[in-house]
C-alpha cells in the first residue's frame, strides 16, 4: 500500500474532525455524512488547483457542512456559551486558514477547534 499523499492525509483529518463535530451534535445521520463526503470531494479538487491551500481544508469543510445543513435543516452548531436569547449558529474562524475554530462572535470566544465540539458541552442540535 501507497502511503498517503499530504493532501490525502489533510482530507481525512478535515473529514474526520468534521465527523466527530457531527457526532457531537447528534447529527451524524446517513444525510449529513453525504454532505461531509460530498464537500471533501469538492475540496479535493481546489486544493490540487491550489496546494498551498491543504492547511485550510478542515475549516473549509466545516463552512460548508455547515452551510449544506443550513439549506436543508437548519442552524448548525448551535451556540452552547449563550444561554439566553435567540439559538444562533457558531462561526469557523479563520474564514482561510490553518488552525480552524468554532467561535460565538455574540459572546467573542472561542469555543472550541474544528473536531472538539463533544468537549464544549451541550447545545449542538440544529435548529
Amino acid at each position: 500500500m501507497e502511503p498517503l499523499t499530504p493532501l490525502e492525509q489533510a482530507l481525512h483529518a478535515a473529514r474526520a474532525l468534521v465527523l466527530a463535530d457531527l457526532v457531537a451534535g447528534d447529527v451524524a445521520e446517513a444525510d449529513v455524512v453525504s454532505l461531509v463526503e460530498d464537500s471533501v470531494a469538492q475540496r479535493r479538487w481546489w486544493v490540487e488547483q491550489w496546494p498551498d491551500g491543504v492547511d485550510y481544508v478542515a475549516g473549509l469543510v466545516a463552512q460548508d457542512v455547515q452551510d449544506a445543513l443550513l439549506e436543508r435543516y437548519g442552524r448548525w452548531p448551535l451556540c452552547p456559551v449563550c444561554g439566553s436569547g435567540d439559538p444562533h449558529a457558531l462561526d469557523v474562524e479563520p474564514e482561510l486558514g490553518p488552525d480552524p475554530h468554532w467561535v460565538c462572535h455574540k459572546a467573542g470566544v472561542k469555543v472550541a477547534a474544528v473536531g472538539a465540539l463533544g468537549r464544549a458541552g451541550g447545545g449542538m442540535q440544529s435548529s
